[in-house]
């Protein structure tokens, strides 16, 4: 199994500023993230290659999308950093890929460095530098023309930021 073939054909390097609002708390409060995930989406008979790459790198979870779609996914922030950055930096992918997975393995270091702390709390460069990143990443992806959904709250977040 050539995971890093399927990896160029089929994955994605994810990275999003994220809008949550918590509708079950009092006046639903909004907060704001970063994200990231590793995600490889197939068809329902590409389920076992899903079964075997998930047991290949040792983490992330299968879902069903739909009845003829499962899909990979790694989204914990220390699984990312362990397994699936080192993984990719032992094993060859495509020029584009390659390029995406640069930039999304030097995101996957900053949110790592601030895992638990409260965006306010993150040094301004740093969250710059997610911002750049994301935009930057675009030109690597299926969806070139994209505009990133959150990411002028993300300058704005950024205006507010002291450090």
């Amino acid at each position: 199994m050539n995971i890093s073939k399927i990896v160029n054909e089929t994955s994605c390097f994810d990275l999003q500023f994220r809008r949550d609002v918590r509708h079950k708390r009092t006046n639903s409060p909004i907060y704001y993230s970063w994200k990231a995930q590793f995600v490889i989406v197939g068809s329902i008979d590409k389920e076992e290659l899903l079964r075997r790459i998930k047991e290949t790198l040792d983490c992330g979870r299968l879902h069903y999308i739909t009845g003829t779609q499962i899909r990979y996914s790694v989204q914990n922030i220390d699984e990312l950093h362990d397994k699936i950055v080192p993984f990719f930096k032992e094993h060859s992918l495509s020029e584009d890929k390659k390029k995406d997975f640069e930039l999304w393995s030097e995101a996957i270091a900053i949110l790592y460095q601030n895992k638990g702390k409260a965006l306010s709390q993150w040094p301004k460069e740093r969250f710059e530098r997610l911002i750049t990143i994301q935009k930057s990443s675009q030109q690597y992806k299926s969806k070139k023309n994209r505009i990133p959904k959150w990411i002028p709250v993300a300058q704005a977040v950024l205006e507010h930021l002291t450090k």
